[in-house]
């Protein structure tokens, strides 16, 4: 038995050192750098400054300014898509002729690149030929610089990431709601249920726990939003479009200050994990009950 087991160990062995090099050494290292000064524009020698980083991140106007930016694509790009998602479904969770070309073609802006995405959105928002500009025009109704306005510019972001992402929402929900069984909808019928009624009481409540998990997956990716932002307004004018993810990124790659990007990821990963946490006992305490 213990020869086997050394064989064995002999056999995972590479993938554990694998594992150790790609995912945990960085993560203990990165860590350790949160707790140091590093500026290596500068080139001075990295210093041990315990929790100055995390305490600087409160007192970081720029940093909260990207995180109310964040708050604005959680609240209205993640509840948008959510809602656009279930209606789509919904519509789509029956037999017609026609469906599964349906079903594909609203799934394009998923599929494609997001490179791609960030560029046909940049055309689309053009001021003096894009095609959004071109019909308020046509309704007599005056231009809009959408990404060149510190009003507009993280709406416009929110609006191309709706596009892009709903169509995640609605193939993860329909397959929920595929899963019902349709003895369930018979019984309802049968009892007098209403349409209404038999949403309320029977679909919501069997695809909760496929809501909790598409739209956890959807928070987690709005706090690392990067693309879009990089390809349509690089964070502008201004600071009016960073997320917490350029924002990051800047600090790190532009102003290499490594130590406090450090300790911002891992601001970043606390509060994922408390959202995370959140979601999750809540569809175990629905169970539980």
């Amino acid at each position: 038995m213990k020869k086997r087991n050394v064989v064995a160990l002999f056999f995972v062995l590479p993938v554990i050192i694998i594992l150790l090099a790609i995912s945990i050494f960085p993560l203990i290292y990165s860590f350790y750098l949160s707790l140091c000064q590093w500026d290596i524009g500068t080139g001075a020698a990295r210093t041990f400054v315990g929790a100055r980083n995390y305490l600087r991140l409160f007192t970081d106007s720029r940093l909260w300014n990207a995180m109310r930016n964040t708050g604005l694509e959680l609240l209205f790009g993640v509840g948008t898509q959510f809602l656009l998602g279930l209606s789509l479904a919904l519509l789509l969770n029956r037999v017609f002729r026609g469906r599964s070309l349906v079903v594909t073609l609203f799934l394009l802006p998923m599929m494609i690149s997001p490179v791609v995405v960030g560029c046909i959105w940049k055309i689309i928002y053009h001021y003096q030929y894009g095609p959004l500009n071109f019909l308020l025009e046509k309704i007599r109704l005056s231009p809009v610089n959408w990404l060149g306005s510190s009003s507009t510019s993280i709406y416009s972001i929110i609006l191309a990431d709706i596009w892009e992402w709903t169509p995640f929402v609605m193939i993860t929900l329909l397959a929920g709601l595929q899963a019902i069984p349709d003895e369930l909808y018979e019984a309802a019928k049968v009892d007098g249920a209403t349409r209404v009624s038999t949403f309320l009481w029977i679909v919501l409540p069997l695809l909760r726990p496929v809501i909790i998990i598409a739209v956890l997956i959807r928070v987690m990716d709005a706090f690392k939003i990067f693309d879009l932002v990089v390809l349509l307004t690089m964070g502008g004018p201004g600071q009016s479009s960073e997320t917490i993810a350029f924002y990051n990124y800047l600090t790190g790659f532009k102003y290499f200050s490594m130590g406090y990007a450090s300790s911002m990821t891992y601001f970043q990963l606390a509060i994922i994990v408390i959202i995370a946490n959140i979601f999750l006992k809540s569809w175990k305490g629905r169970e539980m009950a």
